[in-house]
C-alpha cells in the first residue's frame, strides 16, 4: 500500500483571512468594520490575526455588515480551532512514535488494517484509532497490561504489540457479525454439529456453516491470520455481556490445529466466566483453565471411551477407518496421536489437510 497522508496542511488559515479578504472587496478598513460592528479596534484586529475567536455574537455581527451568514462564521472559527488543535495532538503523538516499534506494524499495512502515514504523529494517530483508544498509555491498560499475564518468557513480552493487534483485528471483524444473545446451552448443543464439519475438507463450506451455528448461540467466529511475531493460535473474550468472539489465527495451518484450536477455545466459553480473556499462545503458561480448555477439546473431538481403540492403531488405512466410525477427520486421530505420543511426528501426516490465507496472507510468528 503507498504511503498516504490526510490532508493536514502546515498552514492553517484562521477565519480573520476571510475576513480581511471581504474588506479588501468592499473597500472597507480596519477601523470602519469596527464601527458599522460596534466593536473595538483591537478586537477586530485580534479577530483577523487569529488572536481572538469568532464568537456568536460576533458572527451575527460580520452576517449584518460582511453578508455571509453567521454559519459560516461559526463553522470557518471550528475549523480552524480543530486545525490547531489537531496539529498540536500530531506534534504531541510524534513524541510516542517508538510505540510503533512495539507492533508489526509493516504487516498491519499489509493486511489493510492501518494506512501507511509519513508523519509520526499521524502515523501514531491512525494506530490508536485502530485499537480505538485515545492515548498509548490507555493501550497499555486496554491491551498491553491484560495481555501481559499471558506472556511464558521474555520473547513472548517482546511480542504483545502484535498479539495486542491481531486481537484488535478479531474484535473488529467479530463486532461486524449479526449473532442472537449469548446461550451458553445452545452453543454447547451447536457444538455436536460443529463437530460433524470437521470432516468436510473445503474451508468455503464448512466455515459459513461454522460461523452461522456459532452465531446463532451468541458467539461471533472470525479468522484473522497471525502477523509476524504473533505466536497466538487462538482467544476468546466477551464484547458484551451478550456476544462473545472466539478467533482464530489458523497459525500452524493444518487442520487438526485449527480445530483443537476451535474447541479448546470452545471450551473456555463453555467452562469459565465472561469477564475472562483467553489467549492461546504458543509456549504459554499452563493454567488449571488451559488445562481444563485443554481437556475439553481433546474429548469433544475423540470421546474417552475411544482411546483404547485408537492407540494401537498403525496404518493410514486404520487411521480412516477408525475417524469414519467415530465421525471425524483423519487428521484429528492423526494429531491426537502424535500429541499422546503414540505416533511420531513424522508419520501419517498426509491424513492432515493444510490451509492457506486466500488473499490478505498472514506468517507465522
Amino acid at each position: 500500500m503507498p504511503d498516504t497522508q490526510p490532508f493536514a496542511p502546515d498552514w492553517i488559515s484562521p477565519p480573520g483571512d476571510t475576513i480581511a479578504d471581504l474588506l479588501e472587496e468592499r473597500d472597507l478598513t480596519q477601523a470602519e468594520l469596527a464601527h458599522r460592528a460596534e466593536l473595538s479596534r483591537k478586537h477586530v484586529n485580534d479577530l483577523i490575526k487569529g488572536r481572538a475567536a469568532i464568537t456568536a455574537e460576533v458572527a451575527l455581527r460580520l452576517q449584518r455588515v460582511l453578508g455571509a451568514p453567521a454559519r459560516f462564521w461559526l463553522a470557518r472559527e471550528a475549523n480552524y480551532q480543530e486545525a490547531l488543535e489537531r496539529r498540536r495532538q500530531l506534534d504531541a503523538l510524534a513524541e510516542e512514535a517508538p510505540w510503533l516499534e512495539e507492533l508489526p506494524l509493516a504487516d498491519m499495512v499489509r493486511l489493510g488494517w492501518v494506512q501507511r502515514l509519513k508523519h509520526p504523529g499521524a502515523q501514531v494517530a491512525e494506530c490508536l484509532g485502530f485499537f480505538a483508544v485515545n492515548s498509548v498509555a490507555a493501550w497499555r491498560t486496554q491491551y498491553a497490561g491484560p495481555l501481559a499475564a499471558f506472556r511464558a518468557s521474555e520473547k513472548h513480552e517482546k511480542r504483545l504489540g502484535a498479539v495486542a493487534a491481531w486481537l484488535r483485528q478479531g474484535e473488529r471483524e467479530a463486532i461486524d457479525i449479526r449473532t442472537q444473545p449469548f446461550d451458553r446451552v445452545g452453543f454447547q448443543a451447536a457444538l455436536g454439529e460443529v463437530r460433524a464439519l470437521t470432516r468436510e475438507p473445503n474451508p468455503d463450506v464448512f466455515v459459513p456453516q461454522l460461523r452461522a451455528l456459532c452465531a446463532a448461540a451468541g458467539v461471533a467466529v472470525a479468522f484473522v491470520p497471525a502477523p509476524r511475531g504473533c505466536p497466538a493460535s487462538g482467544a476468546t473474550r466477551f464484547l458484551s455481556p451478550d456476544k462473545a468472539m472466539l478467533l482464530l489465527s489458523l497459525r500452524h495451518k493444518t487442520n487438526d490445529h485449527l480445530w483443537f484450536t476451535f474447541f479448546h477455545e470452545a471450551g473456555h466459553l463453555c467452562l469459565h466466566g465472561k469477564k475472562l480473556l483467553f489467549v492461546d499462545l504458543e509456549g504459554g503458561l499452563s493454567t488449571e483453565q488451559e488445562d481444563e480448555a485443554n481437556v475439553f477439546a481433546r474429548d469433544k473431538l475423540i470421546p474417552q471411551q475411544h482411546t483404547q481403540t485408537m492407540r494401537p492403531l498403525r496404518s493410514a488405512a486404520q487411521v480412516t477407518a477408525f475417524a469414519e466410525r467415530i465421525g471425524v477427520h483423519p487428521g484429528i486421530v492423526v494429531g491426537r496421536m502424535q500429541k499422546e505420543g503414540w505416533l511420531p511426528w513424522t508419520h501419517l501426516n498426509g491424513l492432515k489437510l493444510r490451509y492457506t490465507w486466500a488473499e490478505r496472507g498472514g506468517d507465522d510468528a
